[in-house]
């Protein structure tokens, strides 16, 4: 499985994995408490492969970064995405030195290690690894 097959649906909790496409939007399974439901055609779906952190010098794409957070934690949870804003500023900042500070805010830090727990919870890191 790769990261093209992992979504996260505006206005819901979690990542959800795209089983298949339906007539009227995608079926899914959520990684949260495995349940299948069908995600509307339109609702605001985002596909984990096509995002992408900013630096100063240019976009990392999400799986590097989880990568450099399985690295630091040799392939164990990261903090939680409830731990407070500075601390999990300074976290980032350890796993990505020069990310843009303006641009990607703290709630785009809590989504990004709360994603990376989900998959490492759900043992679906070698996602990333798969794609290269």
């Amino acid at each position: 499985m790769s990261l093209e097959n992992i979504l996260s649906v505006t206005g819901k909790p979690g990542l959800y994995i795209l089983k298949s496409k339906a007539r009227n939007g995608f079926v899914v399974e959520s990684l949260l408490d495995k349940k299948t439901s069908i995600i509307g055609i339109n609702q605001n779906v985002s596909v984990l492969k096509d995002i992408s952190i900013y630096t100063y010098a240019t976009e990392v794409p999400l799986k590097d970064i989880f990568q450099k957070i399985a690295t630091k934690e040799s392939n164990g949870p990261a903090i939680s995405h409830k731990a407070a804003a500075t601390e999990l500023s300074s976290y980032f900042t350890e796993v990505l030195p020069d990310y843009d500070q303006e641009r990607v805010y703290a709630s785009d830090i809590k989504k990004v290690l709360q994603w990376y727990n989900l998959l490492q919870e759900n043992e679906l890191l070698n996602a990333t690894d798969e794609e290269e």
